[in-house]
């Protein structure tokens, strides 16, 4: 037997009713509720009030709302079957959202950023009184959603898109408040430009974080809590096994790594009992040790990479 393959399914993969975002679907849809009512009742608040950080935090609502609604329809299109040309389905679909949620959040930041130094430099009259109406109604509203993505959160990309959203519309509506109390107190009018400010510089870190992340997943990147070099020590100190080659660890969708691995075995391990007790002690080490959904594992006697790489050229 000149070599081996196996599937072997490790703890830590996605609920059995599809990707780790598709548990949170009702979740996010209320969310999506919540935030659209917000975002009406603030554009009204902005042609009352005239305040940039009101309008600053509607803008942002509204793009909450787009990314929500993308976090939803990604879950939709990852969940489908996999089949034809498609053998891991959509599950990417999800990682893509996150990443177009990013660019959501960096546009919306940078257009706050700009607008704020403008009023910096022209402030105009805002009125306190019911700016700060209007920046509560966001901060428990958004509180309410983030109550409902907190965990998800932990758990996808996704939605960790659609939460960071929300907790900078959290934010921005703590700076709404905020400004206007100082506003009415101080009569310091340069306080809204400067909650602004306040809120673009929250939103643009945060979500450099998220992208980088998308962008691992994407470039096949092995998942960050997945040591490489701890992997292939599990591996090569198993009884049997004298090599390995081309290890290979990435992430389909959040919630489900993926790994393969060529193993470089004993021959007397090839035999049918060794090379299903192998297989067998190879699905072990990472089913104990690391969070791996899915395993590829092809058994090779010594020298067989050698002379499989003369007969391909």
């Amino acid at each position: 037997m000149g070599a081996g393959h196996d599937h072997g399914h490790a703890h830590g993969g996605p609920p059995p009713t599809g990707t780790a975002a598709a548990a949170y679907r009702g979740r996010l849809r209320i969310a999506l509720g919540i935030t659209l009512s917000v975002l009406v009742a603030e554009i009204v608040g902005t042609a009352l009030t005239g305040s940039l950080a009101l309008l600053a935090d509607a803008g942002h609502m509204a793009t909450d709302a787009v990314g929500v609604g993308m976090a939803l329809v990604a879950i939709h299109f990852a969940n489908r079957p996999s089949g034809g040309r498609r053998t891991y389905g959509y599950a990417r679909a999800e990682i893509l959202a996150a990443v177009l949620n990013c660019l959501l959040l960096l546009g919306v930041g940078g257009y706050i950023l700009f607008e704020a130094v403008q009023r910096l430099a022209a402030p105009t009259e805002v009125p306190g009184g019911t700016t700060v109406v209007f920046g509560l109604v966001g901060v428990v509203a958004n509180l309410i959603s983030l109550s409902l993505l907190m965990r998800g959160q932990k758990e996808s990309l996704n939605v960790r898109g659609a939460f960071l959203e929300v907790l900078s519309d959290a934010l921005g509506s703590l700076a709404v408040v905020i400004s206007a109390l100082v506003i009415m107190a101080t009569g310091w009018t340069r306080a809204d430009p400067v909650a602004s400010l306040l809120i673009g510089l929250m939103i643009v870190p945060r979500t450099l974080k998220l992208l980088r992340e998308a962008l691992d997943v994407l470039l096949e990147a092995a998942p960050r809590d997945v040591d490489m070099d701890e992997v292939r020590a599990h591996i090569t100190a198993l009884p049997g096994v004298t090599g390995l080659h081309d290890l290979h660890v990435w992430t389909i969708t959040s919630g489900m790594p993926v790994l393969s691995a060529h193993v470089v075995v004993d021959r007397e391990a090839l035999d049918s009992a060794g090379h299903e007790r192998m297989l067998r002690d190879l699905q072990g080490c990472l089913g104990q040790h690391f969070a791996v959904e899915h395993c590829t594992f092809q058994l090779e006697p010594g020298g067989y990479a050698e002379r499989e790489a003369r007969l391909c050229h």
